[in-house]
């Protein structure tokens, strides 16, 4: 590895977990130096109502690294003296949570970049991992870029594809993504430093969009087709809901059973293949298999409920719910 001198002076942008691998991928690089974390400020959570920290403030902590979290950073005259102060070469975003102004934008020498969840300029937006699933996607990836004042219309400057599989949720294929994106990141900015990537405009024309998730998009209907409840209830795990007895029930994880996705089935789901014949009217439960839950009838093709969780109660498989709740053939849900 070339070695950068002087150290390349880095703020990091970060929130979630999802950012964590980012930020300690450049704690751990020997050219890169981390001036401090911007985070969202602590939240109230649980029964107590305590103050949590950011995941990512955790790590700053565990690092003895400055921390600051404006409520509105655009408009937090202090942090931002302290930014520009700070004469960074580079401030690298990922998954921060808040727009940042044309004048912070401006304040780093290399400019602000950031690690975008999929292969821009596809799914920018909130949401690109949710996205993509739903959409059903086989490929995706990271991006980096160049913030400008748009929504992630930056110049591109180095990608990394990833598969998505078909039993892939967004927690999992958030950790697949976090783990390639932290190395693309850091790698992103030691090219950058060295002069050796030409970055690249996106087209406008190839761009599709990730909005920020409604609560109605949890909502499952049962007249889609298997596939396209399957590739929602992964893409907005774990919340999708419908209705059982009249309760709510959470669908956590679904197998189609649909010809299409046999080539994609482990051994132990191949007897599950003689249920499809089976039929009925939409959203009844036409059969159960045992060891595996119910078989629902969609708009097009049958789906099995694998994981599910009842209202008031923990996450379960499908086959304890059908004995739980003494599930019977015939039966409808939503």
């Amino acid at each position: 590895m070339v070695a950068l001198f002087p150290m390349l002076k880095v703020v990091f942008f970060g929130t979630p977990q999802f950012a964590v691998p980012y930020l300690e991928a450049l704690l751990n690089h020997p050219d890169i130096e981390v001036l401090g974390v911007v985070t969202q400020p602590d939240k109230r959570r649980g029964r107590g109502s305590q103050l949590i920290p950011s995941a990512v403030k955790k790590v700053a902590i565990a690092h003895d690294l400055p921390v600051w979290q404006p409520k509105r950073i655009k408009k937090d005259p202090e942090t931002l003296a302290i930014l520009e102060n700070l004469q960074a070469d580079v401030f690298a975003v990922v998954a921060y949570g808040q727009l940042l102004s044309p004048q912070i934008l401006q304040m780093p020498r290399l400019g602000c970049v950031n690690g975008h969840g999929s292969l821009l300029p596809k799914y920018r937006g909130a949401a690109p991992i949710q996205w993509s699933l739903v959409q059903g996607e086989t490929v995706t990836g990271m991006t980096t870029m160049l913030m400008d004042e748009g929504m992630d219309t930056g110049a591109m400057l180095l990608k990394a594809e990833t598969p998505i599989d078909l039993w892939d949720n967004a927690h999992d294929l958030a950790v697949k993504l976090a783990t390639s994106g932290a190395a693309l990141l850091t790698e992103t900015l030691i090219q950058l430093a060295q002069g050796k990537i030409t970055p690249i405009p996106q087209d406008p024309d190839q761009a599709t969009y990730a909005p920020l998730i409604q609560k109605e998009d949890f909502q499952l209907d049962w007249q889609k087709g298997a596939i396209a409840l399957h590739n929602q209830v992964r893409g907005f795990y774990p919340n999708c809901l419908t209705t059982c007895r009249d309760k709510p029930l959470k669908v956590l994880e679904t197998i189609p059973l649909v010809p299409e996705c046999f080539a994609q089935y482990p051994a132990a789901y191949e007897p599950l293949k003689e249920f499809v014949g089976n039929t009925g009217k939409v959203g009844e439960i036409v059969a159960i298999a045992k060891k595996f839950g119910p078989i629902i009838q969609t708009g097009d093709g049958l789906l099995l409920l694998k994981q599910v969780q009842p209202s008031g109660k923990k996450p379960q498989s499908g086959w304890d719910m059908v004995n739980g709740m003494r599930l019977t053939v015939g039966e409808s849900l939503g």
